[in-house]
């Protein structure tokens, strides 16, 4: 069973999350994703083994480097005496949520790196998407996250965070990237573009995801590779640039060397 746990949510787009513990209560996190710890906190890195020895160890290890995260887990444990505090912090700009998997039957479907920090006793195991075409055009993969307990879950998403809860035979369309969790009721499909030209020329892309209730949804609004093919394209246009005004000072300097350029 998992702690039950307190916590705050702290800032507006890059986000904090602040754990308060008792003793011996402890919570868990992907490695590197503490930011501040107070007195009384003690930090265990394991496979998340406990209970399964060494093999069932590497097992859990190795779900969860499929799905994007480190092979080990860091559990943080209030070994001392009053309240404890420990936090973590987004990695790029979006918001952290808090799920109750209990409200979910117990697991709900998440990106691969959507996985922040969670009380002790939920675990994070990989899940493969039930169709082919989901699985190759779906932005994620054949792999997504399966966040499994009883207990409280934090996950980060992209930019703004948009949940639909929907009625059985509703579906949204959705763009790839932009799904950011949901849960297992949920069918996950890709629809094809029906107009060609807006495929090529429309900037939405070939597919979209559909997803059809029961169930619930969270959509994000930056997915990280949207983001992260901002920030390449501007830095290889800036290193273009640069290359070019180094070419052309190079050209200049030589000229003037050589005594061919002229004032």
């Amino acid at each position: 069973m998992a702690d039950d746990i307190d916590y705050k949510i702290i800032g507006d787009d890059m986000q904090i999350v602040e754990i308060e513990l008792d003793p011996d209560e402890a919570v868990q996190a992907e490695a590197g994703a503490m930011t501040y710890m107070g007195p009384g906190i003690q930090m265990q890195t394991s496979m998340g083994n406990e209970g399964g020895g060494i093999l069932g160890g590497l097992k859990k290890g190795l779900k969860r480097a499929l799905t994007g995260e480190s092979f080990f887990i860091t559990s943080f444990i209030h070994k001392g005496s009053g309240k404890g505090h420990v936090a973590f912090a987004a990695p790029y700009p979006g918001k952290i949520i808090s799920l109750d998997l209990t409200d979910f039957g117990g697991s709900i479907l998440c990106q691969k790196d959507a996985f922040l920090c969670a009380a002790r006793g939920v675990e994070v195991e990989v899940a493969f998407t039930r169709k082919l075409g989901a699985g190759f055009f779906g932005g994620e993969g054949f792999i997504l996250q399966r966040l499994k307990g009883d207990g409280l879950a934090f996950l980060h998403i992209g930019g703004t965070v948009v949940r639909k809860d929907l009625a059985a035979g509703e579906t949204y369309r959705i763009d790839t990237g932009c799904v950011a969790a949901f849960t297992e009721t949920v069918t996950y499909d890709i629809t094809w573009s029906r107009n060609f030209k807006n495929a090529l020329f429309g900037g939405e892309g070939v597919v979209l995801a559909t997803l059809t209730g029961p169930g619930t949804v969270y959509m994000q609004s930056l997915p990280f590779s949207r983001l992260a093919d901002r920030i390449f394209a501007a830095s290889a246009y800036r290193l273009n640039r640069e290359e070019q005004s180094g070419i052309a000072g190079s050209n200049i300097l030589g000229d003037l060397i050589g005594g061919d350029k002229q004032f």
